[in-house]
This record gives C-alpha cells, structure tokens and sequence, in this order.
C-alpha cells in the first residue's frame, strides 16, 4: 500500500497511502486499490469523495467529508477479500448497495424452491454477491452501471431482470437545499444519491403467480459506543398497535429500542444483533443516525408509496406476500457461536414489488447524507430534518 493517492479535488498528489491511520478514507481506499480498480467520485473545489466499485456489485464502498485524511464513513469488511468465498454472502461491506428482494417468502430470491429456510439453504444470488457490473459510463461527478440477471424465485419462475444504477455525488450547496437547511460553513458535509431501477427484460408478467423482485438499499456503517440511529414515524391513530416489527431475529430488547414523540432510538454498538422494520403506513422518507464520539451525523432519503404493495421478506412461507416492511435498520451483533462478520450497522430502504409486464421498469432513488461539525451546528439540522435535538439523541440510552 505504497502507491500515491491522485484523486485529490484539484489533482494535487496526497502523502503515501501507508502512512494513513486505519479509520480514514485514505486507508480504505489504497485498500480497496489493491483489489479492484475503484472509481473516486469528488465534489469539485471541496473535500468530499466517494468511492465507487464495479467490481464489486457497483457498490458505494465508502465516503468522507474532510479528504484522504477524514474519517471513512461506510463499513469495509477487509478480512473478507482474501481466502475463499463464503457459501452464503460474500459480505464486502460497503455503505450503500443494491440487493434484490424479497429475502423470504413464497417469492424468495435467496432459497430454491420447496427448500426450508433456514440458515442451511440460504444463499445470495452471485449477481449481486460476487459478480462484477458492466460501467456504462463516467465521469469525476457521475457513474452509471448496469447489470443483466437470471435468477430463479422460490415461487419456480425464472426471472431476467435488467438492473441499472446511476450514483451521483451531490454537491455541497445542493445537499443543504435538497434537505431545506441553511448552509453553515462550519458543518462539513458529503453526499450522494443512487438512481436504481430495474426491469422486467423477460416474456411473461410479474404478478401474484410468478413472483417478484423488488430493489433493496443497504448502508453498511461503523458502529460506536455512543451510535443511535434514528427512524421516524407516523404514530398511529390506535395507540395500542405497534409500530414496528422488531422480533426479526428475536425481539430487540427493551433497553436497546425507545421510542418518543414520533422517533425510534434504536442503539447501534455492533454488540447486539436485531433488526427492525417499518410498513409503508408508518414509514417516512427518511432515517438517519449519529455518532456522539465522532459528531457524525448521517441522513438517508428514499423514495416511499404508502399506497403501494411490498413484500414480506421474512424466512417463511405462511405470512401474505404483500405485509413487507418499506424501512429497516439493523444492529450488528455475535451469532449464538460467538462469531461476527461486523460489527457494524445498517439502514435499509425497500421499493414496491414489481409488478411489472415485459419491457415495464420501476425505480427508487435512495440518498445519502453525512455531515461533522460541532454538536450545536449539527443540532440545527437534527432539529429541522427529525425535529428532535442532539440532547434528546444522546439522552435516548
């Protein structure tokens, strides 16, 4: 990891990759160049990057607000680009990616058909596990992939898909407007926003008979002591039903989840694992986080139909089809056998199912936001994205 960094906005060449400490955006990206031939997404005129793989399923690997030497934002799963590959998921890391639904039920993309889900029989589709996507197009700003699959559902039917992804990086003047916030010199900011669509390229419709899939964001991000992610939601008129799923792995305990005046605090330490979800009746556009250590703020914005159907994903066949969650967040944690892939912590946004005949497409942009500075500069935004204050976050646990 000798080799100098170029990519610096106004092309000035940067220290030697090895003398950047672990944790910054400079270590993962001499990393990531030695596997793959990653593509640097840049702000021009300030310090906000991305990094961008085709390689490795035209993910956005990582991000940074403040350089090579700023903190890299998304989880980089290092020990997993060597030795063989795992049987089930391929899990690169990656703080934003594109998979392909539903996980579980009738319609499964990740079990064959008749098979019991469980651990034993699921596996990730190797069109976005391992294999490369075609780069349509670049430029220092904009990158545009593609990916033709084939993949089979629980339901038997053979599904060719095609899968385009355009990622942006999103200028800083604009992610203050996008977001309605006054712009604040103080805040350091980075951000990015993934078109993704996909369609129907076969010869028979999607329905109820066939199956279908539906597009899946991922964010994979490093986890701390003091990290919560933050889910709004729409409080429901009986204030005895639930509002969010949150036994997917077993039930999320009680001193881990609070919820208050519209938001879930869900604590995210990467020491306990458990996942929870939104339908689209609770849903918002939005989820987020923050770091209280590092003053990392770090907002998603994704498209969302409340009228919409979308899919369950749960490992079973006996829930309807169409009761699935529009919003997740996960919280990494030791397996019953003590080992981990993470730590690390997610934030999910889900499409509708797509119903589609052939030649139809659907999209769902899904965006992301990160932003440092002083705790009362990022209160403002806080305040205005989630209404709540950077007190009521740190004070959830």
């Amino acid at each position: 990891m000798t080799t100098a960094c170029t990519d610096q906005p106004g092309g000035k060449e940067s220290k030697k990759d090895s003398a950047y400490e672990k944790g910054s955006f400079g270590y993962d990206l001499s990393f990531l160049r030695s596997h793959d031939d990653v593509m640097v997404l840049s702000d021009s005129g300030n310090q906000a990057m991305i990094i961008v793989s085709a390689k490795y399923q035209g993910k956005v690997f990582t991000s940074t607000a403040s350089g090579n030497e700023g903190q890299s934002f998304g989880w980089v799963n290092y020990k997993a680009f060597t030795g063989a590959p795992n049987a089930h998921m391929n899990g690169y890391g990656g703080e934003n990616r594109l998979w392909l639904g539903p996980e579980g039920g009738k319609y499964s993309l990740f079990f064959p058909k008749g098979a019991k889900m469980d651990f034993d029989n699921w596996k990730t589709p190797a069109a976005f596990d391992t294999e490369a996507w075609e780069v349509v197009s670049k430029d220092s700003q904009e990158v545009s992939l593609r990916k033709n699959m084939d993949l089979r559902n629980y339901a038997g039917s053979d599904l060719q898909i095609s899968v385009d992804r355009i990622i942006s990086i999103i200028n800083r003047s604009k992610i203050f407007s996008t977001l309605n916030l006054e712009p604040d010199d103080s805040v350091k900011a980075v951000g990015y926003q993934a078109q993704n669509k996909i369609t129907n390229a076969g010869k028979f419709a999607w329905n109820d008979k066939t199956g279908m899939p539906c597009i899946w964001m991922l964010d994979m991000f490093n986890p701390s002591e003091k990290t919560v992610i933050l889910v709004p939601y729409r409080r429901p008129s009986d204030t005895t039903s639930k509002i969010a799923t949150t036994n997917y792995f077993g039930e999320i305990p009680a001193d881990r989840l609070k919820h208050r005046d519209g938001i879930l605090y869900f604590k995210a330490d990467g020491k306990s694992r458990g996942k929870l979800g939104l339908d689209p009746s609770r849903a918002t556009h939005f989820v987020g986080s923050y770091d209280a250590i590092h003053h990392i703020l770090t907002i998603a914005h994704f498209d969302l139909d409340s009228s919409a159907k979308y899919l369950n994903q749960e490992w079973n066949t006996t829930k309807p089809a169409f009761s699935g969650d529009a919003v997740n967040a996960y919280n990494d944690g030791p397996l019953a056998d003590g080992t981990q892939m993470g730590p690390f912590y997610e934030i999910e946004s889900v499409s509708p199912a797509a119903i589609l005949k052939p030649g139809e497409s659907l999209q769902h942009q899904h965006s992301v936001f990160h932003f440092t500075g002083s705790e009362p500069a990022l209160n403002k935004i806080t305040e205005s994205v989630f209404h709540i204050s950077i007190d009521q976050i740190k004070s959830a646990f």
